[in-house]
């Protein structure tokens, strides 16, 4: 706009006198001279300059008014052309002035010579705008073009004039200069036409409006260019026309746009771990404004959250992710892209080559004559700290132009911004697979078929995209159809709770089997955990502080149920008291149990209660995740919202989970939370029979007895009634052996067949192997040989052991 700016005050200067300068004849000031160089005439405009009237300066030398630099005289040329005096005004000043002498005659008689005088500095100021307009005309790189109030080009200058292919535009219309001719500034009309007609309706100037065209200069390459309209108007405001200036920006722009392009790049590609996702955000953003289409094509093993190879790879296949026209969504009519597609590649294909080379490929298609078609392939390496990730396929169909050296460097940059986000999608897709066979190992996929139990359950981890937390749960079969639950809370969440919760899940399971009583076993379970800190609080000086157990803080809750007396023994280290329901009433209680503390603590002992619980009561263990949000302090209202769901017991219990956690966990779950639901059955009497013996041998003979006679009455079959005998007189052999007082007889028959004996002794028998000459011990290596498993379990009374027998 500094031309607009010059021009119109060059012509404002100039006013009416157009193009005439002050030594024209028609605004100089004018004086006659004879031969002697004596004043014969002087005008009005010299009397104006000057401020001499006629009388005053008739017939005096010209010299007289004329002073040199110190102040006298001077002699004025005497030859004709142009010089800058220096005339004394009538006021004693001297003015600086362009004199022109002219001679009009050789005669010596009369005048001779015409002198044009006018102000030097207003010659200047003129010369000034003359050299301005030529060079705007001639010289500036700024292209101008001056369109009549028709809108048809009257003028334009070298410089567009050049530009266009020194093709002649006078007469065309502003949107006939270029094809292909777009306006890209928004907010403006769509034609150039348009936006004049506004510019001379309005005068309001429209700056750097960007238009993109092909000039006949290089018909097949887009051009863009900066332009600015203003109106023209004369002295009199009588609008002549519009002005355009135009200024060739097309590297300026495709630098800018390279530019946004990267920046959108960074903003929306990579916004979630997910590969798939990435790579359509990536044609999101290069669609259709850097490429017609775009596809992703990755190792199977960045698939899989392996380690890709280093350095350049080929493997002749390729697996397509994500790619396409550039949509997130698929629209209505269309077929989603398929997921995970193998893709196989020519050895001789740019995706072969540029996987080998390890850079860009460019490719140009070509007919049979091997002359190049319109359109190109651009294909780019993805690469991450030097691994080979895939490759990235850029493709210009309907594109103007092909991808250009420029181009190349953008791709790279997507393409390196890109593989950067896959890999941390890579990265992630292999912790969350970890994470997941974590779960896996330390959660049970599948609960165990029970007849004393029906099982449903709930597991909700905060750390969603790990998949898994410290909260746990579990049920373990125990000897004599009893069934051993769990319910667990580490605190946190995340990989570190879960390692935790696995290491307690174990030594649970591991001290569950030895039929320890609940509390029992947390005390047990207490002291395990105790261990670690006590190595920690040891750890060598060099280490500035010890690691944090997570251990220490947890809460946990054990009961056993006992599904032939349908007794149920609990105990709780910190936990939230479970919830039952009785069968008839619908009920809900919360047992007060006593309050052990959090295990790791130390210090204080663990005690149980025991429950009488009607066959079909319901019982609910869960966490605090499902009843404390973070941030929500009102137990008390959680626990009753969880009281009303389970007030509707006989409703299927995996439908009872899932209005629970509807009703509790509407929303994001911020903490991890654990369900399990489990509704009691009891055996019938004719599943289990009792005999009391007395410590007397004859009772083996007898026992034997009644114990056949059970197994016929059960229909089992001779062999199993033969391994029951035998089975039956070790353990009531060694029973009066090593132990005094009465003795039961238990069998139990279920999915297996058990056999129980249980005496008042307290040590535990061992298996040995029997010497060749020894007359006993042997019995209870038959017992392991002959079932399935065998036993002990303590009693306050005394010692049980058991052993267990498959059914057909």
């Amino acid at each position: 706009m500094k031309h607009r700016a010059a021009a119109m005050s060059a012509l404002n200067a100039l006013g009416e006198n157009g193009l005439r300068g002050p030594l024209d004849v028609t605004r100089a000031a004018a004086a006659v001279l004879d031969a002697d160089d004596t004043i014969v005439g002087w005008g009005p405009k010299a009397q104006g300059l000057l401020g001499y009237p006629p009388e005053e300066v008739l017939g005096r030398p010209v010299d007289s008014l004329v002073v040199d630099d110190t102040g006298g005289q001077h002699a004025v040329v005497e030859h004709a052309g142009t010089s800058t005096l220096r005339m004394r005004h009538r006021d004693g000043r001297a003015v600086r002035v362009v004199a022109a002498v002219l001679s009009v005659s050789h005669d010596r008689a009369g005048p001779a010579r015409l002198l044009a005088i006018a102000d030097a500095d207003e010659t200047d100021q003129w010369e000034a705008q003359q050299s301005m307009l030529r060079g705007l005309a001639t010289e500036s790189p700024v292209g101008l073009a001056i369109y009549d109030t028709d809108l048809r080009v009257v003028w334009t200058n070298a410089a567009l004039y050049e530009e266009m292919g020194n093709s002649q535009y006078l007469g065309l219309g502003p949107d006939e200069m270029v094809t292909h001719g777009e306006v890209l500034s928004a907010r403006y009309p769509p034609t150039l036409e348009a936006m004049m007609r506004q510019v001379l309706a309005t005068g309001e100037p429209v700056i750097e409006l960007h238009y993109r065209g092909r000039p006949p200069v290089d018909p097949d390459r887009d051009h863009v260019w900066s332009c600015s309209y203003y109106r023209l108007q004369n002295a009199r405001g009588v609008t002549l026309g519009v002005c355009e200036e135009t200024v060739e920006i097309t590297d300026r722009y495709l630098a800018q746009q390279r530019l946004d392009l990267l920046v959108r790049a960074g903003a929306h590609v990579g916004t979630t771990l997910d590969m798939a996702r990435t790579a359509r955000e990536l044609s999101v953003v290069a669609v259709p404004q850097f490429a017609d289409a775009v596809t992703v094509d990755l190792l199977e093993d960045v698939l899989e959250g392996d380690q890709p190879p280093l350095g350049k790879v080929w493997t002749g296949s390729l697996i397509r992710v994500g790619g396409g026209p550039g949509t997130m969504e698929t629209r209505p009519g269309e077929t989603p892209p398929a997921e995970r597609e193998r893709i196989d590649y020519r050895p001789d294909s740019p995706q072969a080559r540029s996987l080998t080379l390890g850079k860009p490929v460019l490719e140009h298609p070509t007919n049979e004559r091997g002359e190049e078609l319109p359109g190109s392939r651009l294909v780019v390496p993805l690469r991450a700290e030097g691994a080979t990730l895939g490759i990235v396929t850029f493709t210009r169909d309907h594109h103007h132009d092909p991808f250009d050296v420029g181009e190349l460097a953008v791709a790279d940059e997507l393409a390196a911004r890109t593989a950067v986000c896959i890999d941390n999608a890579r990265r992630f897709t292999r912790e969350h697979t970890a994470a997941l066979m974590l779960q896996r190992s330390l959660l049970p996929q599948n609960l165990p078929r029970l007849s004393g139990l029906e099982l449903a359950y709930r597991y909700l981890p905060a750390d969603v995209m790990a998949g898994v937390g410290g909260d746990w749960f579990d049920v373990i079969p125990l000897s004599g159809m009893r069934v051993g639950l769990v319910v667990g809370d580490v605190v946190g969440h995340g990989l570190r709770a879960a390692a935790t919760m696995g290491r307690l899940r174990t030594s649970v399971r591991v001290l569950a089997q030895l039929d320890l009583p609940p509390e029992e076993l947390l005390s047990h379970l207490d002291d395990l955990i105790g261990q670690p800190a006590d190595e920690g609080a040891a750890a060598p000086l060099e280490r500035d502080t010890p690691p944090h157990d997570e251990a220490l803080g947890v809460t946990c809750l054990y009961a056993v149920y006992d599904p032939v007396t349908g007794r149920c023994r609990m105990a709780r280290a910190g936990h939230l008291l479970p919830a039952v329901v009785n069968p008839a009433t619908g009920a809900v209680t919360f047992p007060e149990l006593p309050a052990g503390p959090p295990l790791g603590l130390g210090g204080l002992p663990f005690e149980g209660a025991e429950l009488e619980l009607p066959e079909g009561s319901l019982i609910a263990l869960f966490t605090d995740g499902l009843v404390r949000a973070r941030g929500d302090r009102d137990l008390d209202a959680k626990l009753d919202e969880l009281r009303a769901v389970l007030t509707e017991h006989g409703r299927p219990l995996e439908e009872l989970c899932d209005r629970a956690v509807a009703k509790l966990l509407p929303g994001t779950v911020d903490d991890d939370a654990a369900l399990l639901l489990v509704r009691t059955q009891t055996l019938g009497g004719h599943q289990v029979a009792v005999w009391e013996l007395s410590p007397d041998p004859e009772e083996v003979g007898r026992a034997r007895d009644m114990v056949t006679e059970q197994a016929v009455d059960w229909g089992l079959e001779d062999d199993l009634v033969f391994t029951t005998q035998l089975v039956v007189s070790e353990l009531v052999t060694n029973a009066l052996r090593y132990a005094a007082g009465p003795i039961q007889l238990r069998l139990i028959r279920d999915r297996t067949l058990i056999c129980e004996v249980s005496d008042t002794g307290h040590t535990s028998p061992h298996l040995r192997h029997a010497g060749s000459d020894d007359e006993g011990g042997r019995g209870l290596f038959l017992i392991a040989q002959f079932t399935q498993r065998w036993g002990t379990r303590h009693t306050p009374a005394g010692k049980t052991i058991w052993a267990e027998q498959t059914l057909p």
